[in-house]
């Protein structure tokens, strides 16, 4: 077996200092999430592009929706405050700050996209580990073999699920720095129920929305996904430099 490099999100490396964050220069691609409270489960996502050294939204907004129990910090770019609950596999929040936006994953042959997004079509015999207790936690995996145990069964992520059939990488918790336990498999993806039904952490949509979005991502523009209830957005705006 062999796992997928994620090429699209290899700045993660870059050492970020908690004094005196703000988003990385050579990110110019915004998507911008603002939910009303941490408990909220549904948030308004918005696609800006920095020109001239202002950001400027780019079409309308749209509604989309979050983990069922709400929001909480995550593990991205940005510095968390002391003493702050992070998010926790299976804790049914989607995680809240700044975040690379990785490649795309899909049951398609070929999607619309911009050429240098990398996009991976998933098979069965392709795997995305959430089980904390794996080396391999929150990486790709590719099986030479037809999944034949019950946990890669379980890691599989080709599973007849529609609303998982497209998705977009957010970067939470992402390699090279993976911390075991807080939080795996966070994308963008398709809504369930019309926007009905809540996640179990990611950030879901319309199919058309989704589609219209990675069209629209540009690996050369280090796009980023902000993520915030409303009262920590307007706490960090100004500071952080967010759209």
């Amino acid at each position: 077996m062999h796992i997928i490099p994620r090429t699209a999100i290899a700045f993660l490396a870059t050492a970020l200092l908690a004094c005196g964050f703000e988003l990385p220069k050579s990110s110019t691609q915004c998507v911008l999430g603002i939910a009303d409270d941490w408990d909220s489960s549904q948030v308004t996502l918005r696609l800006y592009q920095k020109s001239g050294g202002s950001w400027k939204a780019t079409g309308e907004s749209w509604k989309a929706r979050l983990g069922k129990k709400g929001l909480v910090w995550g593990l991205g770019l940005h510095p968390n405050p002391s003493g702050a609950t992070v998010k926790k596999e299976g804790d049914g929040r989607s995680p809240a700050g700044v975040f690379a936006i990785g490649g795309a994953w899909g049951y398609d042959r070929t999607i619309q996209k911009n050429p240098k997004l990398f996009y991976h079509q998933v098979t069965p015999r392709d795997l995305w580990v959430e089980d904390p207790k794996s080396p391999q936690y929150n990486h790709t995996i590719v099986l030479d073999h037809d999944p034949a145990t019950k946990w890669e069964k379980a890691q599989q992520m080709r599973q007849g699920d529609y609303a998982h059939s497209l998705k977009l990488f957010i970067a939470h918790n992402a390699p090279p720095h993976v911390s075991p336990g807080r939080g795996s498999a966070i994308f963008f993806h398709i809504w369930r129920g019309g926007g009905s039904v809540p996640t179990a952490g990611c950030t879901s949509m319309p199919e058309e929305k989704l589609r219209s979005m990675i069209s629209r991502i540009n690996p050369d523009q280090k796009p980023l996904y902000v993520l915030l209830p409303k009262s920590e957005y307007q706490k960090h705006k100004a500071d952080w430099k967010l759209p």
